[in-house]
């Protein structure tokens, strides 16, 4: 891995309008979905980012004809639930731990075998959590000692169908049981201990697919078509982050965040920076493709420490690394808790951020499972990405509040997620200042 950083001038304010690129997580379901339907399916707005296009690349590698043209839509022609075929190489995923977990459900109950790799970040982190639920369905997939990837997933053509409650509450665990129950025999159903993201379901539904959800279960029954549709993909609210909480530290800023994902499963991030005292507003509400958008504006606040309550954990999972610089700068003491997934994302989350924040002159204790930040200045500094493209992102953010220049060594990974970020963000007026190439 390379170790190719960044510099962020300190100061300045943002102002301006943009649409940040497209949701990463309704872009992967597209490609999977929309491969797995009888008849094409057109997206608009897909994330041309490396996460995403791995999992693209891994269903042209099965077979399905995929074509992008100039304006960025794809047409995909889908080929049924039972016409993939068996890639001849393994499936490289890269660092996208969602196209892994969830393809993992895709192709456990296939008439083929596949094997799944990833980069070294995604080659530690935990997949157990998948393959332990799909091995009560009656998959067959080994990992490594450590319960990791590389997975090899044997053919496996009916599984059976299962009612799992979650040990934890994870999207891309439900999703993976969700469609591996595509190619069950009966009913999967599926228990989250607290809402995750339903963007699979959703979908789902728009392939006209029956879903059934009362509460936290979700279940639906094998056998079913999926039918090509047409999918507006929605500006990433994940991304929208990282100027929501630029706009709300630094003063004097006005940010317009257009066409953004406001699915209630992920907007944890305006609920938290509104109970710290920011000012945040949604017009221009609509359904689109089944998927709630708003336009958010964002205006500087004095934000204030709070207390996060854990009901939001689940519905800001990965916007916490930025969430840290917003307690950094706000008065008084922040306290996370309930987060320990974290510490299993690209990189240790919690412990990322919080030695940075401490290089930066902020007095922040992780633990197991959160974070104690007390709100102070920020200087100027050396930090860490650990090649983590969120914590990047973050730290690249902090500068707006900092008193001196901050360096952010190994960023190369911004790119997974988010390859306009270092544009856009100047275009606002964060001033960076040595960049890595992101075109």
């Amino acid at each position: 891995m390379t170790n190719e950083g960044f510099s962020v001038a300190p100061g300045g304010a943002l102002n301006g309008a943009i649409r940040v690129p497209g949701d990463k997580s309704i872009s992967h379901r597209s490609i999977m979905l929309g491969a797995i339907a009888e008849g094409v399916t057109k997206v608009r707005g897909f994330l041309e980012a490396e996460d995403a296009l791995a999992t693209l690349a891994a269903f042209r590698a099965m077979g399905v004809k995929i074509e992008r043209s100039d304006s960025g839509e794809l047409t995909i022609y889908g080929v049924g639930k039972r016409g993939l075929k068996g890639a001849k190489e393994p499936l490289y995923l890269g660092n996208s731990g969602t196209s892994m977990r969830l393809l993992s459900g895709l192709l456990a109950g296939q008439n083929f075998s596949s094997v799944l790799t990833g980069d070294e970040s995604l080659s530690k982190r935990p997949m157990s959590r998948v393959t332990d639920p799909l091995a009560l369905m009656g998959a067959v997939i080994g990992t490594s000692e450590q319960g990791t990837s590389p997975l090899f997933i044997e053919d496996m053509p009916i599984l059976k169908g299962i009612s799992y409650e979650m040990p934890m509450a994870s999207a891309q665990v439900k999703s993976c049981l969700l469609l591996a129950g595509l190619y069950a025999e009966g009913e999967t159903c599926v228990v989250e201990p607290a809402p995750t993201r339903d963007h699979t379901e959703r979908m789902l539904e728009g392939f006209g697919y029956s879903v059934k959800r009362e509460g936290r279960r979700v279940c639906l029954s094998g056998g079913g078509k999926l039918k090509g549709t047409e999918i507006d993909v929605p500006a990433d609210i994940s991304s929208a982050a990282f100027f929501m909480v630029g706009a709300s530290i630094a003063q004097d800023s006005d940010v317009l965040l257009k066409h953004v994902g406001i699915n209630p499963t992920r907007t944890g991030i305006i609920d938290i920076l509104r109970l710290m005292g920011g000012n945040i507003t949604l017009s221009n509400e609509q359904i689109v493709g089944g998927e709630p958008v708003a336009d958010i504006r964002i205006k500087s606040a004095e934000l204030k420490g709070i207390d996060i309550p854990e009901s939001l954990v689940p519905l800001a999972i990965d916007e916490f690394p930025v969430l840290f610089v917003a307690a950094a700068c706000a008065k008084g003491q922040t306290v996370l808790t309930g987060a320990e997934e974290l510490r299993v994302k690209e990189s240790d989350r919690i412990q990322a951020m919080a030695d940075g924040l401490v290089k930066l002159g902020i007095n922040a204790t992780a633990t197991d499972d959160g974070m104690v930040i007390q709100g102070g200045s920020l200087s100027g500094g050396e930090v860490d990405s650990h090649g983590d493209h969120r914590i990047a992102m973050a730290f690249s953010i902090a500068a707006l509040r900092a008193t001196g220049e901050i360096k952010i060594n190994d960023c190369e990974n911004v790119n997974t997620s988010f390859p306009e970020f270092l544009s856009l963000a100047s275009s606002l007026g964060l001033e960076i200042k040595d960049s890595i190439d992101v075109s």
